[in-house]
Formats: structure tokens, sequence, C-alpha cells
């Protein structure tokens, strides 16, 4: 890998790392004296976070599939982020430890939430084994992708596998990640539900990630090996799949918004009336302005999606927007009205990130930033890429 791509990489994971591991250390000290406010802030850090992670082995499935030169210049980043599940499986656990503070359902008095048919399936040792079963699936899929992958530049022959596992691939991640945000974050009011949550996750994962991606890739740009492949094409193409995704986001929230107010169910109606009383009424208005209608509009200009800085700048409001999303998701949960914050709910996806991006970009570090047979990519620039 060129020497200024390596120096550049090890700057931000040393950086990283110093922020993430100050400010967990920090925070972990503050969870002793306010456990309450500590868990709701790791629930919220938690999603956004490995939302990153299955974005990525999504976005990398959905390549295999598709193919396109957008996916090749990304394809390394995605693949180190499917690299980061393995620290995620290990955020997991105080997340599972703190089930009773977080859940209802899963407090130490038995019977103190009227379940019902649901008691079936909101109980404690089944929750420990889904999640369990979650995480077995996405270990498999990124493990096999990983692995192939690196066979393919091996032998340096075309591997047709990935292609294979991809489709598959993405029906189990569907599946799985609309259990997993059941779980994880509407079982927080297991008398509500709706069924088009799975995919308002999986699309907001989706939309983080290319945003993430266009971050690391207008960052690396400069430097070989992809100075010599980027090209303005590379960012229209990805503003224009971020563009796609900001239009299906917008979608699937409003439709469970129609669905919701339509019907005019009570037991449905107090999930959005918690969500747009007192302060949290400020939320769906910055929402809608800065997570759909001021990207709408500038990603609808050849210009903004063309311009490497431009775009970057988009895709940085784009990634505050989805932490902004989770927040109001989870917290009215547990405060209700006046709209309540506390500074763990800032400081622990701080903590979190940095560590996570100090691990991203170690794993970033360990392979070529092109693939070997990048179909379309100049020969020089791959044999530059893979020379050392």
């Amino acid at each position: 890998m060129n020497g200024e791509v390596t120096h550049r990489l090890e700057r931000i994971r040393k950086r990283a790392f110093a922020v993430g591991l100050g400010a967990t250390a920090v925070s972990l000290i503050a969870g002793i004296f306010a456990p309450a406010a500590f868990f709701h802030a790791y629930l919220v850090a938690f999603l956004f976070w490995i939302g990153l992670g299955l974005g990525c082995l999504a976005l990398l499935m959905l390549h295999h599939l598709v193919g396109g030169a957008w996916g090749l210049v990304i394809r390394r980043m995605l693949e180190a982020g499917t690299r980061t599940l393995p620290l995620m499986t290990v955020a997991v656990v105080p997340l599972l430890a703190g089930a009773a503070r977080l859940y209802p359902w899963a407090g130490a008095r038995p019977g103190a939430v009227e379940l019902g048919e649901k008691s079936a399936y909101l109980n404690v040792p089944f929750f420990l084994a889904r999640t369990a079963a979650y995480f077995a699936v996405w270990h498999v899929l990124a493990r096999l992708l990983d692995k192939w992958s690196r066979e393919e530049e091996t032998s340096g022959a075309p591997d047709a596998r990935p292609e294979g596992l991809s489709g598959p691939g993405l029906v189990l991640y569907g599946l799985t990640v609309t259990f997993a945000s059941v779980d994880w974050v509407m079982s927080l009011e297991p008398h509500w539900s709706s069924t088009i949550y799975g995919v308002i996750f999986m699309v907001g994962q989706v939309l983080a990630t290319l945003a993430l991606a266009i971050l690391f890739l207008a960052a690396l740009g400069r430097y070989e090996p992809l100075s010599d492949v980027l090209e303005p094409s590379h960012f229209h193409d990805l503003g224009n799949l971020m563009l796609a995704f900001v239009m299906l986001w917008a979608y699937v929230s409003f439709s469970q918004y129609l669905i919701i107010w339509s019907g005019n169910l009570p037991e449905e109606v107090t999930w959005y009336a918690r969500r747009t009383e007192g302060g949290w009424g400020w939320f769906p208005v910055i929402l809608i302005l800065f997570h759909f209608a001021l990207p709408f509009v500038l990603l609808l200009q050849r210009e903004v999606k063309r311009r490497a800085r431009v775009l970057t700048a988009v895709a940085a409001a784009m990634i505050l927007m989805r932490l902004v999303d989770l927040f109001w998701i989870v917290e009215p949960a547990f405060h209700r009205s006046p709209a309540e914050a506390h500074w763990l709910d800032l400081l622990l996806p701080v903590g979190m990130g940095g560590i996570w991006l100090g691990v991203f970009g170690w794993q970033l570090g360990k392979r070529p930033l092109l693939p070997l047979r990048g179909r379309g990519l100049p020969a020089r620039a791959l044999e530059e890429a893979h020379g050392s």
C-alpha cells in the first residue's frame, strides 16, 4: 500500500483510539453513578455503530450481485467495515447485561408488564438466544465473503462464490435485522408494533454506510492508487445511490406514520404521541428538513454529486442525522415529556465510535485499497495497489 495512505490511516487509527478509549473510560465511570442514563445512551450508540458494520455487509453483498464501478472504489472499505463485527459482538455484552434496565419485560419483577401471548417471545433466555443467532449469521456471511476475497487475491482468478452467496445473504440480512430491531428497539414499548419497522432500520443502515464510504473515499482519494482511478463519475454514482436511499428512508418513515395515523388506534398512536409532545416535537421537524428535504434538493443537482468536497458535507450531515434519528426513536421510550438528554448521550457514541473507527482503519490498512480484479479500473493502478 502507498506510504502516504498508510501514514494517513495510521494517524486516523491513533486519534480515533485515543478519543474513543478516553470517552469510553469517562462514560464507564459515569455509568457507576448514573446507570440508567448510561444504558439508555449505550443502546443508541450500539445501534448506530453496529448499523454501520451491517450496512457495509449489505452494500458489499449488493455490489457482488449487481457490480458497478461505484462498488469497486469502496469495496475495501465495505470489507473492512464487515470485519468490525467481532468488536460489536463484544459491545453487545453490556447491552445484554443491562437488559433489565432497558426493557420492561426483562425487569426483576415478573408480571410487572402484562404481555399475554407475547411473553412466549419476550423473555430473557429467548432474547439472548436470538441475539446469538443474529450475530452467528452475520459473522458467517462476513467471514465467507472475506475469505473468498483473500483467496481471489492469492489466486488471481475471478471467484463466483461471493455472487452466489450474496442473494441468499441479503435475504438473511433482511430477516435478522428486522428481528433484531424488534428485539432491541421495538420491545422497549412492548405493546406497540409496526410491520415496517425493520425496513426503516435497514434503509437507515445502508444510507449511513454510503455516507461513511464517501467520507473515507474523499479522504483517501488524493493518494495513490485511488488517485489514479477516482473520477467525478464515481462520486456522482455514490451521490445517486445516497439520493435513492434518502428518498427510500422518507418513503418508509412516512408510510409507517400514515398507516398509524389512518388507523387511529390508541395502542398505535401513543408511539407518535410520545415523540411529538413537549421538546420531542422538534425532532421530526429537524429530521424532515435535514434528513430528507435539504439532502434531497442538494443531491438532485449534478454539480453537488460530482464535487467531492460538497458531497462529503452532505454525507457528514447524513451521518449526524442518522444518530439524531436513532436518539428520537429510542429515548422517548424512557423520557416522555418534556424531552430530556444526558451528556452521556453524546459522549458514549463518541467513545464507541472512536474505538469502531480505530478498528475500521486498522482493518482497512491490511489490504490494498483496490480489488485485484477491478473490472474497468486502469491496469497501472491495480499493479501499484498490489505491488507490495
